[in-house]
């Protein structure tokens, strides 16, 4: 007998949603990955990751209505944001650190309903050559590190931040190709006087106070933005640097998602993981290449490609092959799903994210 999951038998799930759920409302053709199912771990070694959502999604809804929300949609576990950027109204930070009790009151509310936190997320540039934008995001990551320490969350999200070329800056330079040599010289400056140093500190801090998992997001913009240049980090900095693997910010610069997994996992760099997944405008990329970014959502069509809710960028069976490579390294982690589909808004790109993990994760499970 087919166990179901809603209405939808997982067999006939995975017979239609390999085609299905990759194709989007915007355009026609674009990249269909799959791959055949490779030897691992055994199925009785597989661990459950939890999966859960990163709260912005849900900024409208105040605490107990998000806590609600999430029981409703089947979650287990949650990244919260501590910050301004993105703002929601779910962690009041200085309210928690200056209140132990009412601290221990907030966290019970998650525990109540079997909700892990698994991470606090403090995005930000805390390289910023405006000392008056990097000093804030410095405090805001100071206090996140006391409430981790406080609640025993145990990693913090963010960026590696981006400074500017020189001490006398205005902007963030966010330098990629190494010539000419002007380029050269910023980035080799960059890293030395400023990515490294601050780091150092950085990381030291949070060591004091119990934080032992810093996951950096490889986000273009900022100075660690692919594997390489995150293990460039973690090499000079310690084992305390590690990735917030958010696949959709590689699949459009040309890695492979299983082999990214597999490479930071055998590094012990794996701390976290946003669930989310891009499209590839095939008929964009073959005009203008792959760095033709539009800014803003409304003319995403223009670009050549935009975030999608997993499943509708790459076909399940890759996302199966996704979930596997995760349980074969033993990530201890969660699966965060943020959502910034411009087609499947809000709570709707949530919900069709977390039916295709937990289809591939039960599949994987069951061995099948």
């Amino acid at each position: 007998m087919e166990q179901k999951i809603g209405q939808v038998s997982r067999r006939r799930f995975f017979a239609a949603a390999g085609g299905l759920l990759a194709a989007p409302a915007v355009s026609r053709g674009g990249p269909e990955v799959s791959r055949a199912a490779g030897p691992g771990r055994p199925v009785e070694a597989a661990k459950k990751i939890p999966i859960g959502v990163f709260d912005p999604v849900f900024y409208h809804l105040p605490l107990e209505g998000f806590l609600d929300k999430l029981v409703a949609l089947g979650l287990e576990a949650v990244e919260i944001a501590t910050t301004q950027w993105p703002s929601t109204p779910h962690c009041p930070l200085q309210e928690l650190l200056e209140d132990p009790a009412r601290a221990r009151a907030w966290k019970k509310q998650f525990e109540d309903r079997h909700i892990r936190i698994g991470a606090f997320s403090c995005h930000g540039n805390p390289l910023h050559p405006n000392p008056a934008i990097a000093e804030r995001d410095r405090e805001a990551f100071r206090r996140t590190v006391l409430l981790a320490e406080r609640l025993e969350v145990p990693v913090i999200v963010g960026f590696s931040g981006c400074p500017g070329d020189s001490d006398s800056s205005k902007h963030p330079n966010w330098v990629t190709y190494r010539w000419p040599d002007d380029y050269e010289e910023v980035v080799e400056w960059q890293w030395r006087e400023k990515i490294i140093p601050y780091w150092r500190q950085a990381a030291g801090f949070a060591s004091q106070h119990g934080v032992r998992k810093l996951a950096f997001e490889m986000h273009p913009g900022f100075c660690v933005y692919n594997p390489w240049t995150l293990l460039k980090l973690r090499q000079a900095v310690g084992e305390q640097i590690g990735a917030n693997n958010d696949l959709s910010h590689l699949f459009w610069q040309g890695c492979d998602p299983v082999e990214v997994i597999h490479l930071l996992g055998r590094e012990g760099a794996l701390f976290h993981a946003h669930m989310k997944d891009t499209w590839i405008f095939k008929e964009n990329v073959a005009k203008y290449g792959l760095l033709n970014f539009v800014p803003g959502s409304e003319d995403f069509r223009r670009g050549s490609m935009t975030f999608r809710a997993v499943g509708y960028g790459h076909g399940a069976q890759l996302w199966k092959d996704i979930v596997r490579a995760y349980m074969e390294v033993g990530y201890q982690g969660m699966l965060s799903i943020e959502n910034e589909d411009p087609i499947l808004t809000g709570e709707v790109g949530v919900e069709r994210a977390a039916f295709v993990l937990k289809n591939v994760r039960q599949e994987l499970l069951e061995g099948t």
